[in-house]
């Protein structure tokens, strides 16, 4: 049993896989960004289809973000207990027949819950992609390619966008759900050509020596230290996760509530058709691709933390001027700026996690604590929907910009770069 655990350590891993790797998980992301972005365009479809209150639409969004949530925490700890690869390919089966599922739905509480159940997938194949990324990719451009990798989600809205100006007009918001059982086909190829990283097979080859070796010497087996305890019981780490959990909620409840009601603000208070939205929008999140690779490229030369801080403090800088003073002739150049910045921290946010944690419990507490963070991201639509209900989403917006600035000031102030390198370990 021993030899066989070393063989698995020692088998080589060719230096161009991470490629491999990279074009996987960048198509996992693309369409984990594209399901996100269904529901916001088919807001408005349902709201009429299931006679929706603001209120009850804003509750899609949060259904979805609490789904994410509590996935993305189980997707950490299957990282470390399954694997990488393993766990991204059955979150791309689970939220793909998942969302499939909502285009057969028939009222709000149906929608609701085959929602929250395909949202697990969601969250869980965002960090496991990201875990299995950090492991792979060298460490002079990690985060160049993990900046590249965040760009899949932005590549995924223009595809939702798209897909949106095809079939809304003509077949109608439930064969935007539909399409989404396409990607089973990818996670079906992926397990076929993708390994395991070397850093995870190492630490499963070393627990399986541990308990050969106790088997021999006739002890008992120790029971196996949760990754949470191991978390909570070194000072250091035990910081990390509470500044990094929330970091990440106020950054996602920035991030997803302006994502969930952009297209609604656009359409209602800016009063823009349909097809003009659609154009708008691809041209913010085309901006916010290259926010996220120029990220990645500015970190490796200049540091996580401050190139992070300069997109949290930037957009919540502008944030209140589109809200403010928005007008026909300067809308575009505004949103395209808006786009540029609003991509930035999640083109350093993989990275700067990953690298804030140790090996034996990273998949743990970069899942955990993001998905922590996803209670601000669950509470953002519905909070917008009352405020829109009451006032405007506007003044939604205005609230989202003062999020973005914490999530700027606390890792500006307490959270360091590159404690971590996954490579060297």
């Amino acid at each position: 049993m021993q030899s066989t655990a070393q063989t698995a350590v020692a088998a080589p891993v060719k230096n161009n896989i991470w490629i491999i790797v990279f074009i996987f998980c960048f198509l996992g992301l693309l369409i984990d960004g594209a399901d996100l972005m269904l529901l916001s365009y088919s807001l408005t479809s349902l709201k009429q289809e299931f006679g929706l209150t603001n209120m009850q639409a804003g509750s899609l969004g949060s259904f979805t973000l609490a789904g994410m949530a509590i996935g993305g925490i189980y997707g950490g700890w299957a990282c470390d207990r399954f694997g990488r690869v393993k766990t991204v390919v059955w979150t791309i089966v689970l939220f793909s027949i998942g969302t499939c599922a909502l285009g057969f739905t028939q009222n709000y509480w149906q929608f609701a819950v085959f929602r929250f159940v395909s949202s697990l997938g969601l969250g869980a194949l965002y960090v496991a992609c990201n875990t299995l990324m950090a492991e792979y990719v060298p460490t002079r451009f990690r985060t160049t390619v993990l900046g590249t990798l965040q760009a899949g989600w932005s590549v995924g809205y223009i595809v939702a966008t798209l897909l949106a100006g095809w079939l809304l007009p003509t077949y109608g918001w439930r064969y935007l759900f539909f399409v989404a059982i396409i990607p089973v086909t990818l996670a079906i190829v992926m397990q076929r050509l993708v390994p395991e990283p070397p850093a995870w097979v190492k630490a499963k080859a070393e627990r399986a020596n541990k308990a050969a070796n106790d088997v021999r010497e006739n002890k008992q087996p120790e029971k196996r230290e949760s990754a949470y305890k191991m978390i909570f019981g070194d000072p250091g780490a035990r910081s990390m996760f509470i500044f990094w959990c929330l970091t990440a909620g106020f950054l996602q409840f920035g991030y997803y509530g302006v994502n969930n009601w952009l297209p609604a603000y656009l359409e209602t208070e800016l009063s823009m058709n349909f097809k003009s939205m659609t154009a708008y929008l691809v041209g913010t999140y085309t901006a916010m691709i290259l926010g996220k690779v120029l990220a990645g490229i500015a970190a490796d030369r200049f540091g996580r933390r401050v190139v992070y801080a300069f997109g949290a403090l930037g957009t919540a800088l502008f944030l209140p001027l589109i809200v403010l003073y928005h007008s026909p002739e300067h809308i575009l150049w505004m949103l395209v700026v808006f786009g540029f910045l609003y991509g930035i921290p999640y083109g350093v946010n993989a990275t700067y996690m990953t690298e804030s944690f140790a090996a034996r419990y990273r998949g743990t507490a970069v899942g955990g604590a993001y998905n922590i963070g996803r209670i601000g991201a669950a509470i953002a639509p519905a909070a917008i929907g009352f405020l829109a209900t009451q006032y405007s989403i506007g003044l939604g917006f205005l609230v989202m910009g003062a999020a973005y600035f914490i999530c700027g000031v606390i890792p500006s102030l307490f959270i360091k770069d590159k404690q971590y390198d996954p490579q060297s370990q």
